[in-house]
């Protein structure tokens, strides 16, 4: 027999609530997100969503040869959107994220790994009061992402922009942003290419212009445009907790937003069809989202080969500079009209 009643109007009404600005403490620690054990199934969606052609990602075969590991690579980009998600416990009611910083992929991620996240908040600031706006603070995360041994495979930043609950409020956050780094050490991101990955045979087996070929200065339009779509899934997928990308009534422009990291994914899938070769990605030196995006907004890249680093057993990096312009499709604005939405500075490995 089952002793268990139907609640009445007496009964306890929890009720699950996210933080604003004034809630969140410097030297705070969230690791409450699930950890994930990444799967075929994670694969084929982020790569339903976005077509990227980077091979090692795709192709079994040629991935044993060059990491020789049995085990599919995942894509970065798949482990970036699913770090950030498990990270959105203290920025659920997110306006905007501003910026990443330092991001570096410390260790390749095979299909079957498990990833665990924490993420500590490092500085507030509050944003300078505006005639007419509710106030908004700026909370800088750092956070760790650990494998199922306990190696680190990513460490950076980011900055997301937070309501207060009052919108009067003078909170008088005022952290200097100066301890982020600017800049990415080259020593580490050297340091993160993995040492037993064999980049002779990648140039062996796969036709095209690899490391060598890339010249400093060229500048890459590419052509065909993607279309966002799934924005909502994109986020349940990898846990994102951030309302503005699933209700429309929580964002401040009475649409949903759309991730960050769909445009990142979105512009890295347009880079590959422009270097078909890059091995993998390594390293964000930095990623500045300029203007917001909505589903439906079409989206164009540019890029541009600021540097070369050669590696001594062959190969080496490649510092892009990737711009992304969106067409408006609905009237957030002028339809037709064209903003540059991303300014992202990544890191490749060529073989």
């Amino acid at each position: 027999m089952n002793d268990e009643t139907m609640p009445t109007e007496h009964s306890r009404v929890i009720r699950v609530e996210a933080p604003y600005f004034e809630d969140l403490k410097v030297g705070q620690l969230y690791a409450d997100a699930p950890a994930v054990t990444l799967t075929a199934g994670h694969a084929a969606f982020h790569e339903a969503l976005f077509g990227d052609r980077l091979r090692l990602a795709l192709d079994a075969t040629l991935c044993e040869q060059v990491t020789e590991s049995k085990r599919a690579l995942v894509h970065p980009n798949l482990i970036c959107n699913l770090a950030i998600g498990q990270t959105t416990t203290p920025t659920q009611r997110v306006k905007g994220n501003l910026f990443y910083r330092g991001l570096v992929l410390r260790q390749p991620v095979f299909i079957g790994d498990t990833l665990r996240t924490s993420t500590k908040i490092v500085a507030l600031k509050q944003n300078s009061a505006k005639p007419g706006r509710d106030a908004t603070g700026l909370a800088v995360l750092e956070i760790h992402v650990d494998n199922q041994r306990d190696e680190t495979v990513l460490h950076f930043w980011r900055c997301a922009m937070i309501p207060c609950r009052d919108p009067g409020a003078v909170t008088g956050a005022n952290d200097s942003f100066a301890a982020i780094p600017a800049e990415l050490e080259m020593e580490r991101v050297e340091a993160a290419v993995p040492a037993a990955w064999k980049l002779d045979r990648f140039r062996r087996e796969v036709p095209g212009e690899h490391f060598a070929g890339i010249e400093v200065g060229s500048r890459y339009e590419v052509e065909g445009r993607d279309c966002v779509t799934s924005a909502p899934e994109l986020a349940r997928l990898t846990l994102n907790l951030a309302k503005a990308h699933t209700d429309a009534a929580a964002s401040a422009y009475g649409q949903r937003l759309v991730y960050g990291g769909h445009t990142i994914s979105l512009a890295s899938a347009q880079i590959t069809r422009a270097l078909p070769n890059l091995v993998t990605l390594i390293a964000w030196r930095s990623c500045d989202h300029l203007e917001p995006v909505f589903e439906g907004d079409v989206l164009q890249t540019e890029f541009s080969i600021e540097a070369k680093h050669s590696l001594a057993g062959g190969g080496g990096l490649v510092d892009l500079r990737a711009r992304v312009h969106a067409t408006r499709v609905e009237p957030a604005q002028t339809p037709g009209a064209k903003n540059t939405v991303l300014d992202w500075r990544v890191i490749g490995l060529m073989a």
